[in-house]
């Protein structure tokens, strides 16, 4: 009975995270897609190629890496299907390689945000986001190169470890690390200080009087409303607020994998399909994020969505019409125009007896 017990409980546990895993799939899928299609369609976003390029790298991971955890992680019940030596490579190498694309796009568009926030005006000092995003696929690939230098896959009574955290990297596994997480996330801080210590300066800044503005006057009352309140609000606190959830997603979702790979294999192993879904989560997150916390793309949402929707009919107003004016809406329009008393033809007041004016006959 207690083995049965516990073989029942792994099989629950192993059914409900592969739901979870299903649902997170499906979201990713459907987020980025409908982010994407929003980027497309407006063409007055500035950072319109980062978010397409984040995008991408979420569709990507979401067709590969994705589904292969699902078939062949280790348990608690991710799938149970070995990889041949040549989808096990291919394995470590998308992920190797996609996930440091994906941190490292993150942080490339926070750069780009905080060089339009920080410096609006120097359009120079801005480098061009092909060249960026360029920079960011070699880097992703050069990664991606050091899974192949990895031990092969172990033959088949042993368990096929085809991740970067078990066996995948080989000694490289903490150098990988440094330059996939700890890198990005270097970035991620500079760039979002910067955008909130503007923010900060910005709102401690006293504004200008307008022109022709009276002056204040010297009197008590006048000292008095101009001190500040007994609780004053911390400047710049919902400037903070993107910048705070852009860093702590992204220490949530990466810091446990980044931990992982640089503790030693074993223990790595024993953790690997949680951390593993936990980092996946990240690209989940990214069009919530980066997308909807946007004003910009959300107008652009509004509108996609109000020309794709069918619009309800309009309901008839009921219209309440007064007695004289409903009997001369259902009579017509007059024949001729309405004369007034003012400008009746006067009449012969010999002709209002019934006479008849006759010619003279003739003699």
């Amino acid at each position: 009975m207690p083995n049965t017990a516990g073989f029942n409980a792994t099989e629950v546990a192993g059914s409900m995270g592969l739901i979870l895993a299903a649902v997170l799939e499906a979201v990713v899928l459907l987020g980025n897609g409908a982010l994407l299609v929003v980027v497309l369609r407006t063409p007055g976003l500035r950072d319109a190629l980062y978010l397409m390029h984040l995008c991408i790298v979420d569709l990507l991971a979401a067709a590969s890496i994705m589904p292969l955890g699902l078939l062949a992680a280790p348990p608690p019940g991710l799938g149970h299907v070995r990889l041949g030596p040549v989808l096990c490579g291919a394995s470590r190498f998308l992920s190797a390689a996609l996930l440091p694309a994906c941190t490292l796009g993150v942080a490339a568009l926070a750069l780009a945000r905080c060089r339009l926030i920080v410096h609006p005006l120097r359009p120079g000092a801005r480098p061009p986001p092909s060249l960026v995003l360029t920079a960011v696929w070699a880097a992703a690939a050069l990664l991606g190169a050091l899974s192949l230098l990895g031990p092969p896959p172990a033959p088949p009574p042993a368990p096929a470890r085809c991740s970067v955290l078990a066996g995948g990297l080989g000694p490289f596994r903490p150098l990988w690390a440094l330059l996939a997480f700890a890198l990005p996330a270097l970035l991620l801080l500079a760039a979002y200080g910067s955008i909130f210590l503007v923010a900060r300066r910005a709102a401690l800044r006293p504004p200008l009087p307008a022109r022709g503005a009276r002056l204040r006057s010297d009197s008590l009352d006048s000292r008095l409303s101009i001190l500040p309140a007994l609780r004053p609000r911390l400047p710049g606190g919902k400037a903070a607020l993107a910048p705070a959830l852009a860093v702590g997603q992204f220490a949530a979702c990466w810091l446990p994998y980044c931990c992982a790979c640089l503790a030693p294999a074993a223990q790595a192993a024993k953790a690997e399909a949680a951390v593993t879904w936990v980092a996946y989560s990240a690209f989940a997150a990214h069009p919530f994020l980066y997308g909807l916390l946007q004003r910009p793309v959300r107008r652009a949402l509004g509108r996609l969505a109000r020309r794709t929707l069918p619009r309800p009919p309009r309901a008839c107003a009921l219209r309440s019409w007064p007695p004289r004016a409903l009997l001369q809406h259902l009579q017509g329009p007059p024949e001729g125009p309405a004369l007034g008393p003012s400008e009746a033809p006067s009449q012969d007041p010999g002709l209002a007896g019934g006479e008849i004016l006759s010619m003279p006959k003739a003699t």
